[in-house]
Formats: structure tokens, sequence, C-alpha cells
């Protein structure tokens, strides 16, 4: 296995910056996720990396190995795509066989590795069946053992999951993770899906307008998000506009004082708190004077988790906690309702507003 290197990775399309600047190092066996919504410009990174797009300026480095200029026949990665792009005419082992044999690997050699690749993903059992006689997870299992049997340097998926359903989602996810882990791939892995990064990853490369806005590991960007992209798009988070108006004291646009011990970002044109949903403890009542005061506008049951809307004096909240028992007074609390809220003031952030940057892409 290799590292990966992002040096300064930019793309262009006339006037429009797909990728602006992208540095990134992929250690030895690190599954990195890029993250962020469509059009972000995460899949063209992933394909620079690949050589189905060259770069506009920068580079890509696989080991030592400057790879900008190299074919994508010769990079020695291994790419899953979204769509599975299996040969229908071609049985399991042909599909998986497909690599080897455009890199002229001699007869007993590719078998050898096709029926180890199977062994891997689970399917040897099935290498003469037709990709029409399998399973969607069993498809994309294919697709796996296609792209490992090369044994690439570098590893990379292109959401490969989009095209399953939920329940089967979560189990190839784990199939993934747990074979990265047990080979030791550098894995760069194309998602929108913010659960599927933060389950899999080692480390998050949250990406926005083609640009890069925050990189770290999982709870890293949960816990302290660099600015208001990262805190909505990675997690469930309430985003209120306001003022510090003096340590340990936020004032919110709509007058209500809310407490929050975070330093306050060194310039901006404004503050934004972010506190996170499960954060906030709920207490049936009014409470005593002083407390934080709040109106129930919505009940949102959610099996396991049951989430709260919440009205400050014109300021919106969420609230989410283990859905209560039956005994539990806040079992029996309906729109319209008061609630008392508290969190821990070190729990919330303090965050420049938003400011529109960057071309469209």
């Amino acid at each position: 296995m290799s590292t990966l290197v992002l040096d300064r990775l930019r793309k262009r399309y006339d006037r429009t910056t797909a990728v602006e600047r992208v540095d990134l190092t992929a250690k030895q066996g690190e599954l990195v996720a890029l993250l962020g919504p469509s059009g972000c410009g995460k899949t063209t990174t992933l394909r620079m990396v690949a050589g189905f797009i060259a770069p506009t300026d920068g580079r890509v480095l696989i080991g030592d190995r400057d790879v900008t200029q190299v074919p994508v026949h010769l990079r020695n990665t291994g790419m899953v795509f979204q769509a599975y792009a299996l040969f229908q005419h071609m049985t399991v082992a042909q599909n998986v066989a497909f690599g080897l044999e455009m890199r002229r690997v001699e007869r007993a050699e590719r078998e050898k590795r096709v029926a180890e690749a199977l062994r891997l993903v689970r399917l040897d059992h099935l290498a003469d069946r037709m990709p029409r006689q399998l399973s969607g997870g069993q498809q994309q299992r294919v697709a796996l053992a296609r792209a490992l049997v090369v044994n690439p340097a570098v590893f990379l998926l292109d959401e490969p999951l989009s095209n399953l359903d939920a329940k089967l989602r979560a189990e190839v996810r784990m199939e993934i993770r747990a074979l990265q882990q047990r080979l030791g791939l550098t894995t760069l892995i194309v998602t929108h899906d913010q659960e599927e990064a933060l389950t899999m990853a080692d480390r998050l490369v949250v990406m926005e307008r083609g640009r890069v806005r925050q990189i770290g590991t999982p709870e890293e960007l949960y816990e302290n998000p660099a600015d208001v992209f990262v805190a909505s798009f990675v997690g469930n988070c309430n985003l209120v506009a306001g003022t510090l108006e003096r340590p340990g004291s936020f004032r919110t646009q709509s007058g209500t004082l809310l407490p929050c011990t975070s330093e306050a970002p060194a310039a901006n044109d404004g503050l934004v708190l972010a506190l996170r949903p499960e954060r906030v403890t709920v207490t049936p009542g009014e409470g005593a004077p002083g407390d934080i005061r709040a109106q129930v506008t919505a009940v949102t049951y959610l099996g396991a988790q049951t989430e709260y809307h919440l009205d400050l004096n014109g300021t919106t909240l969420r609230a989410s906690r283990s859905t209560p028992l039956h005994d539990d007074p806040l079992r029996r609390i309906a729109p319209g309702e008061k609630l008392t809220l508290s969190w821990d003031a070190a729990s919330a952030r303090l965050l420049p507003a938003e400011t529109e940057t960057g071309d469209e892409t």
C-alpha cells in the first residue's frame, strides 16, 4: 500500500472552478472520505486521482511517484463506481478477471487471484453466475472484488452504496470498512451521506463549491466545526445568529440570552451560536425566573429518539433525546406546552457568520 498526496489540486472549466486547491495527504492504510453536497467537487477530485480527468493545476502522488500525467491503467488504483459498471455478458469470475487480463497476467495466476478476491467478498460460490442473477449487494461486492484483484496501491470508491436500500447499505458499509482495515488499503471514498462518512472514515474532507472547508476526524468535525457550513452539514445543529453580550452570554437577534462560554472568532462580521440538539436538556414546565423557557411547536417521534421543536420568543431551537418511557411526563408533551431548557455552556460554539465566496460549480 502507498500514501496518497494531493498537492494544490485544481480544476477549472472555462470560467467555472470545479475544484480549488485541494491539499491532502492520506496515510498508508487510512480511509479518507470526501463529503459534501452535489456539485461540491468531490467526484471531480476523485476522478482526477483516478486519471479520468486531467487537473488544471497541481499534482497527484501515489507513494513517491508523481502520477499526474500517468494514464489511468498505469496508476495502480482500484475504483468502484456508483453504478457497479459490471459487464452483463460476463460471469462474476470473468468480470473480476477483466483488469488482470488487461494487465496480461498469466492465466494460472489470474485464476488464483480471482478466487482469492471472491473469497474476500464472500462470493466464491457465485463465480459462474451472471450479474443479472445477483442482488444489488452482491453486484456491489463483485465490483469491490474487481477493484481489489489488481492489488491497488490506492482504493477509490465513488458513492458505492447509493444504489442500495437503507438496511443493505448499512451492511455493505460495515463490510467495506472491515475489508479495508483488514487489507490495510489506502482509500478515498466520495459520499454525500454524513452517516456513511462518520461511521466509515478515519478522516473527513468537507467540501463546498469546489473548496475544502475543513479536514479532520469525525469527532473533530462534529465537536469543533470550523464554520457554519460544516456545523450544518456534519450532523444536525441549531444555528442561531446574534452577538456576544458579555463573556458567557450570547444574545439572539430576537433578544433572548443564551449561555455560551466559547471564545468568539477574532475577526467576523457577525456571530452564530452552534448547538447540537442532543446537548439540550428539556424539562416540563416554565421553571424558575431566569431559566430558559420555550414553547413546543412540534414533537417528532423518530423511534429511539424524539425531537422537540421549540420557540424561544422568536428564536427557533431543536432538542433531541431518547424517547421517553410511558411514565415520563415528557411522553405527554404536545405542541403549545411550555418547557424549560438547559445545556452545558461549554457545549455551544461561536462561529463566524457565513459569507458567500467562490464560483458556482
